[in-house]
């Protein structure tokens, strides 16, 4: 099945509610960045986070999450746009930690508990919006839980999960983030907490064959509207003619050095793995450019 991404809203309109199947994406992720299972997990739950919240965006817009723990894997950066573009990368993607108590992979172990989730919005404005809060477990769902709460103080239910197998492939991945809006009423919060809590894991349901909106069905029940679905994808937005233009911004003097010392440039995109690679003759090109 396609990965997907759905945006609806419930209760007439007292909850809004998005729900995404992302193992493709995540599995791409995986490749190229050839992630061991605890690092795949970690970068996969906070790439399905940030599906879900570029869909809450419009147009051109877009977003930047990074989670920088105290964790081995280090830093967590991932960008989503509104259309469902997704990349994402972590710092070390070979760290791989035994289970934790309840069976399932340590997450939290290799993201850390102690740092910070940090989130930015290109809004189209003149300045971008960012919204910071401490880590509160390192699992992550709770982190966003918790972000929603504390920096947008939207009262949020936030579900993500990433099932790795034994050869290191991904065998379901996604999640669901659902909002209280204003003007719902006491028994339907408590009717929700219940139904989240009583919620089994997202990659359960995956794995009984549920879809996004069968997930949001759990949660919510028949009185739902779905109004958009889109396909979450991994896209990059680096090109040769990118790189081109930043290695020509290094200035006259760093591209000479580069000439002379090492004859060559080899630059590598931190979100695909993609290298890009530049002759001596390209150089004095790009040198040339970099006089006017």
């Amino acid at each position: 099945m396609k990965d997907e991404l759905v945006r609806g809203t419930a209760w007439n309109g007292t909850i809004r509610v998005f729900a995404a199947r992302t193992t493709a994406l995540v599995s791409e992720l995986q490749r190229r960045h050839d992630t061991y299972p605890t690092a795949t997990a970690a970068l996969g739950r906070t790439a399905t986070a940030a599906a879900m919240m570029g869909a809450m965006l419009k147009g051109e817009e877009k977003l930047t999450v990074q989670v920088k723990g105290d964790g081995p894997i280090g830093q967590i950066v991932v960008n989503a746009t509104a259309g469902g573009q997704v990349r994402g990368y972590v710092d070390y993607p070979h760290v791989h930690l035994p289970s934790n108590a309840q069976g399932k992979l340590d997450v939290a172990g290799a993201v850390g508990t102690t740092g910070y989730l940090n989130i930015t919005k290109d809004l189209g404005l003149k300045e971008p919006y960012r919204g910071s809060i401490p880590l509160v477990s390192g699992e992550l769902a709770e982190d966003f839980t918790y972000y929603f709460a504390a920096s947008e103080q939207t009262p949020s239910a936030v579900g993500l999960g990433v099932l790795v197998d034994t050869d290191n492939s991904v065998l379901h991945a996604g999640g669901f983030i659902v909002q209280v809006m204003p003007g719902i009423e006491d028994d339907q919060v408590a009717r929700l907490e219940q139904a989240v809590g009583s919620m089994p894991h997202v990659t359960t349901l995956l794995d009984q064959g549920k879809d996004a909106v069968g997930i949001l069905k759990l949660l919510v029940g028949d009185d739902l509207t779905i109004h958009e679905t889109i396909e979450p994808v991994f896209e990059c937005f680096c090109t040769r003619d990118r790189v081109e233009r930043t290695l020509i911004s290094l200035g006259q003097e760093e591209l000479q050095k580069l000439i002379d010392e090492d004859g060559q440039a080899e630059v590598k995109c931190h979100f695909c793995n993609e290298d890009y690679r530049f002759e001596a003759a390209e150089l004095e090109e790009l040198l040339k450019k970099a006089m006017f």
